[in-house]
């Protein structure tokens, strides 16, 4: 018997006084919560649209969500004022490069790096500033590129420019119980490390697949052994404390939106002035030269002295954005980051809880969560897949679907990090390598059906302003699947959802 569509959207709804009753439990078991309440009165007063709108909003690992006020605050400054581009020493130039200073004083301070040790380099997002690392790392032929295999595509692709330069790339393995790696195989690959050349061990702070929060002890050990350190934090800092004043990697990328919002379009690359000095820029652009000849062909580039972030900012940074940065770092700052991280761990753990214990009658769980099932060195993002009464799981592309219905916004696929995905899906060597054997045909119909179907997954993530209603009313979703059978969940056409619930 096919299912219709109201059958399965109805039990998106849900009783107020379950949901207070769940409440009243949840802040017994949570006690910590309550000290995060000033989060919901920033909601109200600030993100109400979430409410207005009766979305639920759980892909914060995606993209964080804006304050009214940092628009406000803003169009103001823009509206106010006349900015020119700042490679001048112009009143409207020398007025907006004023602007673009106080905002990299303002990362030096939200991040607690010193300025005597730390660079700050505006980028578009996190992946510019690991394109920047990657093409300019000193490789030579018997260096070393470590990473592990949790890590985000950005990072992965920096193997690229490593492999050209005759450098050898080694993945650290993670485990599939926990997609954790196993500590004394670190021990054994950084002992590895190239003596007198240069080595450079990549991994993230938080994952964007799994929310494993990977020891940061690691950079002093990598240190140790003679290793620069890329610590990815793009994931990690929007709800984590990063302070540079007590761990020390050589370069963190950054995407300013995933923290508050906007702007979208800049990130930066802290780095550390040694390590910088060593790279080796493949090639020149405006703002990043103190003289070019087309005549002698010959340049000179800036690298050295304080304003050393000048060699690797090219041509114009996103200047009348910048500003916004310095206000949504602000905006972080009244909230407290501490404040953020309670909230995401309160709620982080009473999902997983709750996930971990539904079942279907026959007593088979409903959801299979990748990663750890605790909070402990964890973050708010989890990957998980639904399964029916029989084990077989729900196709990720229906969930969606329906979710989008409930106006819950997940994601599912691989989330740019194969290495995790491959994992958690049993997805063995040979199987990826039909994906790059046989015609371009074949090729791509077997890239979609391992991508899309062998190793697809859900993801939800809680940030900001998530509250106890988000993650009470995403239960009652999932809730919904209890004791169905995937074959019978029919396909939602997504954009006949949109097209019927009108603008």
């Amino acid at each position: 018997m096919q299912i219709s569509d109201d059958d399965i959207y109805q039990t998106t709804d849900y009783s107020p006084e379950q949901m207070d009753t769940a409440f009243a439990e949840f802040n017994r078991i949570q006690p910590e919560y309550e000290t995060t309440h000033i989060l919901d009165k920033l909601r109200e007063i600030e993100y109400g649209r979430l409410d207005w709108q009766d979305q639920i909003y759980l892909d914060y690992t995606g993209g964080g969500l804006y304050a009214d006020s940092q628009l406000q605050k803003h169009v103001n400054l823009l509206r106010c004022n006349v900015f020119g581009n700042p490679h001048s020493q112009n009143p409207t130039s020398s007025a907006m490069t004023h602007l673009v200073e106080r905002a990299r004083k303002c990362v030096f301070r939200f991040f607690r790096a010193s300025p005597d040790e730390y660079v700050v380099i505006f980028t578009p997002n996190a992946t510019g500033g690991l394109k920047l690392v990657g093409e300019a790392y000193p490789f030579t032929p018997g260096d070393h590129f470590l990473l592990t295999a949790d890590n985000h595509n950005s990072v992965n692709g920096i193997r690229v420019f490593a492999g050209k330069k005759g450098a050898k790339v080694t993945y650290l393995p993670v485990r599939l119980q926990d997609l954790r790696v196993d500590e004394d195989e670190l021990e054994r690959l950084l002992d590895q490390a190239r003596p007198d050349g240069h080595n450079l061990f990549a991994y993230p702070a938080q994952s964007n697949f799994s929310g494993v929060q990977h020891p940061l002890d690691w950079i002093d050990r990598a240190h140790d052994k003679g290793w620069n350190v890329l610590l990815d934090c793009a994931a990690f800092v929007p709800t984590n404390r990063l302070d540079l004043s007590k761990c020390h990697p050589d370069f963190v990328p950054i995407s300013f939106y995933k923290i508050f919002g906007y702007p979208t379009g800049i990130g930066c690359l802290l780095a550390r002035k040694d390590a910088l000095n060593k790279l080796q820029r493949p090639w020149f652009a405006g703002g990043t030269i103190a003289i070019v000849s087309t005549q002698d062909e010959k340049w000179y580039c800036l690298h050295k002295g304080k304003d050393v972030y000048e060699a690797f900012e090219d041509g114009t940074v996103n200047y009348l954005n910048i500003p916004a940065v310095e206000i949504g770092l602000r905006h972080i700052d009244r909230i407290g980051m501490e404040t953020i991280h309670e909230r995401v761990r309160c709620l982080t753990g009473w999902l997983l809880g709750n996930m971990h214990a539904i079942k279907h009658r026959n007593g088979r769980h409903i959801v299979k969560i990748y990663g750890p099932r605790g909070t402990e060195k964890r973050g708010g993002t989890i990957a998980f897949n639904l399964s029916d009464a029989k084990g077989r799981s729900f196709d990720c592309g229906w969930v969606q679907d329906l979710a989008s219905k409930a106006k819950i916004s997940l994601r599912t696929g691989c989330f740019c990090n194969p290495g995790d995905g491959e994992v958690s899906h049993n997805i063995t060597r040979e199987r990826m390598a039909e994906c790059f054997e046989g015609n371009n045909r074949n090729q791509e119909g077997t890239c979609k059906l391992i991508r899309d179907k062998e190793m697809a997954s859900i993801r939800i993530s809680v940030g900001l302003v998530s509250n106890f209603p988000d993650v009470y009313r995403f239960m009652c979703f999932v809730n919904d699947f209890r004791d169905k059978v995937a074959e019978q969940i029919p396909r939602v056409d997504i954009s006949r959802v949109l097209r019927d619930r009108g603008p």
